[in-house]
C-alpha cells in the first residue's frame, strides 16, 4: 500500500466511523491534497467536513483547538512542517497547554499532520525536520510514520486520543509503496525492533529507517556483526526501554536521525541512553545526523547535508574499527 493511501484510509474509516472527525487545511477538500493524502474525502464527506482552509497556519491550528474544545476531533494538515512556526504560538501556548490547565476538564483530542524533511531541491526553507521543537513541549503528543502500516495505525491512534498530537509524515515517502500488515494491536508509545541483531543497535524513524536498512547488509559484511535496528513511532512518549533492553543485549548504540546534529532530538535520545544504560555500554553512542547548516537547494550540496546510505555506512564501519567492533 502506498504511505499516502494507508493515511487516506486511515482517515476515510475515521470519518466514516466517528461524525465528530472532520479534515481542515490548505487545499485538503476540494483539490484533495497537496501529497493527495484527502483525496476522495470531500466528495464523500462534503464541505462541512473536509474544510478548504485560507493560507493561514496559525489560523488552520486555532480553529482545530477550537473544535476540539467545542466536541469534535479535528485532524489539521499543515503543508509542510516549515510553515508550523507560523502556528507556533496557537500549538506551544495554546494546543500543548489548555487540557493541564483546565486541570483535565477540558479534553483536546485533536491532531496536526504535516510532512517534513529533505525532499529534492526544495531549499532550505521547504526542507527542515523540526521533530526536536515539538517533542520538547510538555503536552504534546508527537509521532512519527515510517511506512504504510504505522501510518495508518499510528493516524487512527492519533485521531482516537483525547489528547493533542502532532503527527510527523516524510515527504519522500507519500508515494512509496509498503507491504502493509494488519496489527490491530499496534501502539504507537510501543517502538518496533524490525530486525533483530546481537552487536550494535541501532534506532531510527521516518525516511531515514529505509536508509539505514539499505546500509545495514554492508556493515555487517565489512564489520562482521550482526546490527539490531528499531524503529520509534512516538518521540513524545519515547520508548526508552525497548531501546534500552536492546542496548543491554548489543552493548552498543547508533542514532540515525535527518535532522542537523546540535541540539537535534537524536541528542535527547543519546543523552537518555548515556543516562540510563552507561555501564552496559562498550562504546561511546553514535549519532549520525544531518549537517548544522540550511538545506542547500544545489542537489550535490542537498546530499552532503543529510545522512544517506553511503554515509550510514562509513560512519559506523569508522566508528565500529575504532572502538574495536
Amino acid at each position: 500500500m502506498l504511505y499516502r493511501e494507508a493515511l487516506n484510509k486511515a482517515l476515510d474509516e475515521m470519518m466514516e466511523k466517528d461524525p465528530t472527525v472532520v479534515i481542515l487545511g490548505e487545499d485538503v477538500g476540494f483539490y484533495g491534497g497537496n501529497y493527495r493524502v484527502t483525496e476522495g474525502l470531500y466528495a464523500k464527506y462534503g464541505e462541512k467536513r473536509a474544510i478548504d482552509t485560507p493560507i493561514a497556519e496559525n489560523s488552520i491550528v486555532g480553529n482545530a483547538v477550537g473544535m476540539a474544545i467545542g466536541g469534535l476531533r479535528p485532524v489539521a494538515e499543515i503543508m509542510t512542517v516549515n510553515f508550523s512556526l507560523i502556528a507556533m504560538d496557537q500549538i506551544v501556548n495554546q494546543m500543548a497547554k489548555i487540557r493541564y490547565m483546565s486541570g483535565g476538564k477540558i479534553a483536546l483530542p485533536m491532531v496536526v499532520r504535516m510532512p517534513q524533511g529533505t525532499a529534492i531541491q526544495l531549499a532550505a526553507q521547504h526542507s527542515q525536520s523540526l521533530e526536536r521543537m515539538f517533542a520538547s513541549v510538555p503536552g504534546l503528543r508527537v509521532f512519527v510514520a515510517s511506512d504504510s502500516t504505522s501510518a495508518y495505525y499510528g493516524l487512527k491512534f492519533a485521531i482516537e486520543l483525547d489528547d493533542p498530537v502532532i503527527f510527523l509524515e516524510h515527504e519522500l515517502l507519500y508515494p512509496q509503496k509498503f507491504d502493509f500488515i494488519k496489527r490491530p494491536d499496534f501502539h504507537p508509545f510501543k517502538a518496533d525492533i524490525v530486525k533483530e541483531g546481537k552487536d550494535i543497535t541501532i534506532v531510527s524513524y521516518l525516511k531515514m529507517l529505509h536508509d539505514t536498512l539499505k546500509a545495514v547488509p554492508v556493515i555487517e559484511k565489512e564489520l562482521g556483526v550482526s546490527c539490531e535496528v528499531i524503529d520509534l513511532h512516538s518521540l513524545s512518549p519515547l520508548d526508552i526501554d525497548t531501546i534500552g533492553n536492546s542496548v543491554k543485549k548489543t552493548k552498543r548504540f547508533v542514532i540515525v536521525a535527518e535532522e542537523p546534529k546540535t541540539g537535534s532530538f537524536a541528542a535527547e535520545i543519546t543523552s537518555r541512553v548515556t543516562e540510563e544504560f552507561f555501564y552496559f555500554l562498550d562504546a561511546p553512542p553514535l549519532r549520525i545526523c544531518g549537517e548544522d547548516v540550511p538545506t542547500p537547494y544545489n542537489r550535490k550540496l542537498e546530499l552532503a547535508s543529510i545522512p544517506t546510505p553511503d554515509k550510514i555506512v562509513q560512519k559506523i564501519i569508522s566508528w565500529g574499527r575504532k572502538h574495536g567492533i
